[in-house]
């Protein structure tokens, strides 16, 4: 998903890749200055489509990497901006390992800005949490719904398993709301962009062990944490993490999925 050249004649959209292309400048503008905050050593642009954020980052960054799938896209893109100042990595960005990608400053990290594919969103905000040490900041466009999970809390009803692994390693604020007439074609539902920057102090844990807990927590909300928990915590560990078992997953704070990890991890 990206932005509109003004010329699409040639390209229809592609259902299979999620393409949806912006077209809003007001809208990729303001993708664009808050990706570029701060002037960021290295940028990497997921999925730039036709190249309308690009165009926007390229004006503000003297080079940038973008990471797209469509090989009919990625044609179009060098023969569009060349090769000096964007470069273009023909790849899945969910088989991508950052490390790997060419970058203005080795040893800086990437500020990372895109219009996620609605299908694969959620999967890569994991993949990229899986590289955070590469990472400054991420700016996101991701489904409005998406982005209530990411900013929800303990209690409401969009919180969940996405939520508590994204607000143990990130902090993350809503910049924005996007309609579905700013894209081509319009998407059915609306959009968010969303900032995403690795919490300074993340607490220990041992973040498989936590997230194999929160999956079994949250794969039955209305059972309470007794029951979905059985087969990975004893009560006696429950006691120990200061946990009430009679509760459900959704009275949980990030935290106390952290504890409950402590508690059932064998002494060394």
């Amino acid at each position: 998903m990206s932005g509109n050249d003004g010329s699409m004649a040639w390209h229809l959209p592609r259902k299979r890749f999620g393409q949806h292309f912006l077209h809003d400048r007001q809208v990729l503008d303001r993708i664009a200055r808050a990706g570029c905050a701060g002037n960021p050593s290295n940028l990497l642009e997921i999925g730039p489509g036709l190249g309308a954020l690009t165009e926007m980052l390229l004006e503000r960054l003297p080079e940038i990497t973008a990471v797209e799938l469509d090989r009919d896209l990625v044609v179009r893109l060098a023969g569009r901006f060349g090769s000096d100042r964007l470069k273009l990595v023909q790849k899945d960005i969910l088989r991508c390992d950052l490390a790997d990608l060419p970058r203005r400053c080795p040893d800086m990290p990437f500020r990372v800005v895109g219009n996620l594919p609605y299908n694969i969103s959620t999967p890569l905000l994991f993949h990229l949490m899986d590289q955070l040490p590469q990472i400054d900041i991420m700016v996101f466009m991701v489904q409005k719904e998406v982005a209530a999970r990411l900013a929800a809390t303990p209690g409401e009803k969009a919180y969940g398993r996405l939520s508590v692994m994204v607000a143990l390693e990130l902090e993350c604020e809503t910049l924005f709301d996007v309609p579905p007439e700013a894209f081509t074609p319009p998407p059915k539902v609306d959009s968010s962009i969303v900032r995403l920057v690795p919490r300074p102090d993340p607490m220990a844990m041992d973040r498989k062990l936590v997230g194999r807990l929160v999956s079994a927590a949250f794969a039955q909300r209305r059972k309470t944490l007794r029951n979905t928990l059985r087969e990975l915590v004893t009560p006696a560990q429950f006691r120990e993490a200061g946990i009430d078992p009679s509760l459900r997953a959704e009275a949980l704070g990030p935290g106390d999925f952290v504890r409950l990890s402590a508690a059932i991890t064998p002494e060394p």
